[in-house]
């Protein structure tokens, strides 16, 4: 199933943000630190490049991330021209604290009153940028919810007399090139239920689950997951959890929302899709090294060691 999902009122966010891009210092860009590669929109860093602005990366929902990996990326990234990258959750109003100091950074040349730094806020939908918006200003002024694109229009505030914010939609691209980033995007809610069959999404991540975290499944679903594949994942959260249909079937389709809610949440334990050295595989497989005219689009390296479990 190749996942696609591009609401109408993104086309006008696009078009909006590239304006405004030219009036702002700096792009607070947030991604989830599960999948921070396929959650980071191509299309935001053709801005910011274009117009040679400084980037925070924020890695939110980093509690919920596999720890070691997450140190990777974070390692990543911050070898990156003109970008530093930071693991937080948006929730802790600690963690949030650290965000203006490090914009400032970013960005010496401006926030003091004559000029104050100008800040942005992108992403794709539910990463978190309205919560970010709302911890840093301390007081509710964009809407939160669990479903995407939740944020249709921009607003711009004053976070003090030297900075100013905007935040803005959140912003999808109109082709997600690998399958596998549409299937990441959709298991982390992401993209829109419309867009995806929540059966087929689980059986990806469960089979995610099963090479590389399966003592996660059987601690939390009580199951054992030798000889499973994806399928199998969602047939056994059925039966352990008493899912039936009438006449006696699994509800397969119950139990795939499961095992997705359990991801989502972390209930199913601190759990990351990718790593760089798995993104690198992926694209290695997906970019033929005698491409004409083309050269093969260069590796993240890895920093995680051999006995940390790869996504």
């Amino acid at each position: 199933m190749s996942i696609k999902w591009f609401p109408g009122h993104m086309v006008s966010a696009r078009k909006k943000a590239a304006e405004t891009m030219e009036n702002i210092d700096l792009v607070i860009e947030v991604l989830d630190a599960r999948l921070p590669e396929a959650s980071c929109n191509p299309m935001i860093k053709e801005l910011r490049v274009h117009r040679q602005r400084p980037c925070l990366k924020i890695l939110n929902k980093a509690d919920l991330a596999d720890p070691a990996i997450t140190q990777a990326w974070l390692n990543f990234y911050n070898r990156q021209k003109d970008v530093k990258a930071v693991a937080l959750s948006c929730k802790k109003p600690g963690d949030v604290a650290k965000v203006p100091g490090l914009c400032e950074a970013l960005a010496p040349h401006r926030g003091t009153n004559l000029k104050p730094l100008r800040m942005m806020i992108m992403g794709i939908p539910n990463v978190g940028k309205s919560t970010l918006m709302n911890a840093l200003l301390n007081r509710r002024v964009a809407a939160v919810g669990d479903e995407p694109a939740v944020t249709k229009n921009q607003q711009r505030l004053e976070l003090n007399s030297r900075m100013s914010l905007v935040d803005t939609p959140g912003l999808m691209w109109p082709r997600i090139e690998h399958d596998s980033d549409g299937y990441m995007l959709a298991a982390s809610h992401a993209i829109g239920r419309n867009a995806v069959i929540d059966e087929e999404v689980a059986a990806f991540l469960g089979d995610l689950l099963l090479a590389r975290y399966p003592a996660l499944l059987t601690a939390r679903y009580g199951c054992a997951v030798e000889g499973l594949d994806g399928v199998g994942v969602i047939e056994a959260v059925a039966k352990k959890r008493g899912f039936r249909l009438k006449g006696g079937d699994p509800d397969l389709e119950k139990a795939a929302l499961i095992l997705l809610k359990d991801y989502r949440t972390g209930a199913l334990g601190r759990i990351s899709l990718e790593s760089p050295e798995t993104r690198a595989a992926m694209i290695k497989v997906h970019t033929p090294a005698n491409a004409k005219g083309k050269e093969p689009e260069k590796e993240p390296e890895s920093d995680l060691s051999s006995s940390t479990p790869q996504p």
